[in-house]
C-alpha cells in the first residue's frame, strides 16, 4: 500500500437516494416513510423558474416539521450560475434547523466552484452558530466536471461523495443519445463475421468509462461514489441492469427518481446473506493464517491474501451500516 493515507468520508448508508421535487410538498411525507437511506430535496431541474422561491420555503418547513426518522437529509441547490443559489443555501440554513445532512451541489465544473460555496455554507453556520457540519454531494455531470474530477473531489472537508448525472453529461459531451441511462440502441458492435451476413449485435455500455472515471477519483479521495438517474421508471429489468453495472464498477448506490425504484436499489447494493457469509469466512481464514505466520491459504478451492481481505472487509462494512440502520 502506499504510505499516503486517504482519510474516508463519514460512513453513510447510500444505496437509494429518492429525488423529490421541492415545488410538490405533497410527495415529502411519502418520501420520509419510504425505504430510501437518503432523501435530496430538489430546488433546481425538478423545479420551474416561477417555483423556486416557493419551493425553497416548502423544504424549509418540512425539514422543520416533517419526522424524516434516520434518513440522510440533502437539498440539491441551484447552480452558481443562476441568481438563486445563495438564497438557498443561507435561507436553509438560517431558516432549517439541524436537521439538514447534505447540499448536493448540480454541475460541479471546477474546485473553485466548490470552495466559493464552502465560503458561504461555514459564513451561514457560523453566523447562526450551527452545531452539524454540513457535508457536500457533487453531481458531475459536464465535460467539465469530469475533466477536473479528481480537483473537485479534494476541494473541501465537507465533501462526501461524487454522483453521475448521465442526462445532462450525455448532452454536455454532444452524446447522440435518447432517454436518460441505459443501453443505447446505436451504440453497439458487430461480431465478427462476412460483409453481409448475418451479425448478432453486442450492445455496449456508453457510461462505462465516465462511471470508472468518477469511481476512481472518489476511491482516490475517500468519497463515496453514486451512480444518477435512470429515465425510464416503468422499466426495472432496465434499472436493475444499469444499477449492477455501476455497483460492478465500484459504485454505493444509485439515484431513484420514482418511489419504485427505491426497492430495486437497495436490493442491488445490499449483499446477498451468503456474500456476507463467505467474506466473514474469508476474514475468520486469514485471521487463522496470520497467526500461524501464513501469507495466503486456500478456501473452497480458491487463494485467498491480504487483497481479499480487503475485499471482505467492505462487503462485512456495507452489511454493519445496513445493520445499524435498520
Amino acid at each position: 500500500m502506499s504510505f499516503t493515507i486517504v482519510e474516508q468520508a463519514p460512513a453513510r448508508l447510500n444505496r437509494s437516494e429518492l429525488a423529490v421535487p421541492g415545488s410538490n410538498p405533497k410527495l415529502f411525507k411519502k418520501a420520509a416513510e419510504s425505504a430510501a437511506d437518503v432523501v435530496f430535496l430538489d430546488l433546481e431541474d425538478a423545479v420551474a423558474p416561477d417555483d423556486k422561491e416557493q419551493a425553497r420555503k416548502n423544504i424549509i418547513k418540512a425539514l422543520n416539521e416533517i419526522d424524516w426518522g434516520n434518513k440522510t437529509m440533502s437539498v440539491r441547490i441551484n447552480g452558481l450560475d443562476t441568481h438563486y443559489m445563495y438564497r438557498d443555501v443561507i435561507d436553509i440554513i438560517e431558516q432549517g434547523g439541524e436537521r439538514l445532512d447534505l447540499f448536493m451541489i448540480p454541475k460541479a465544473g471546477t474546485a473553485a466552484d466548490i470552495y466559493a460555496i464552502d465560503m458561504l455554507v461555514t459564513q451561514a453556520e457560523e453566523a447562526v452558530g450551527r452545531k452539524k457540519r454540513i457535508g457536500f454531494e457533487m453531481i458531475i455531470e459536464t465535460a467539465l466536471g469530469m475533466a477536473n474530477v479528481d480537483e473537485i473531489a479534494k476541494a473541501s472537508p465537507r465533501n462526501e461523495s461524487l454522483h453521475f448525472g448521465v442526462a445532462d453529461y450525455a448532452a454536455s459531451m454532444g452524446m447522440q443519445v435518447t432517454g436518460i441511462g441505459g443501453e443505447q440502441d446505436s451504440y453497439y458492435a458487430l461480431e465478427i463475421g462476412e460483409p453481409g451476413s448475418e451479425r448478432a449485435i453486442h450492445y455496449n455500455d456508453p457510461w462505462h468509462w465516465p462511471i470508472v472515471r468518477m469511481v476512481a477519483a472518489c476511491r482516490q479521495h475517500g468519497l463515496l461514489p453514486v451512480d444518477g438517474p435512470y429515465g425510464d421508471f416503468s422499466d426495472p429489468d432496465g434499472f436493475r441492469a444499469q444499477a449492477l453495472r455501476a455497483r460492478t464498477l465500484g459504485c454505493v448506490g444509485k439515484w431513484a427518481i420514482h418511489p419504485n425504484q427505491v426497492a430495486l436499489a437497495n436490493e442491488v447494493y445490499t449483499p446477498s446473506d451468503e456474500i456476507i457469509a463467505r467474506a466473514n469466512r474469508i476474514l475468520e481464514a486469514m485471521a487463522e493464517a496470520d497467526r500461524q505466520g501464513q501469507g495466503a491459504v486456500t478456501l473452497d478451492g480458491k487463494l485467498i491474501d491480504l487483497a481479499s481481505i480487503r475485499q471482505a472487509q467492505v462487503i462485512v462494512k456495507q452489511a454493519e451500516l445496513i445493520a445499524s440502520a435498520g
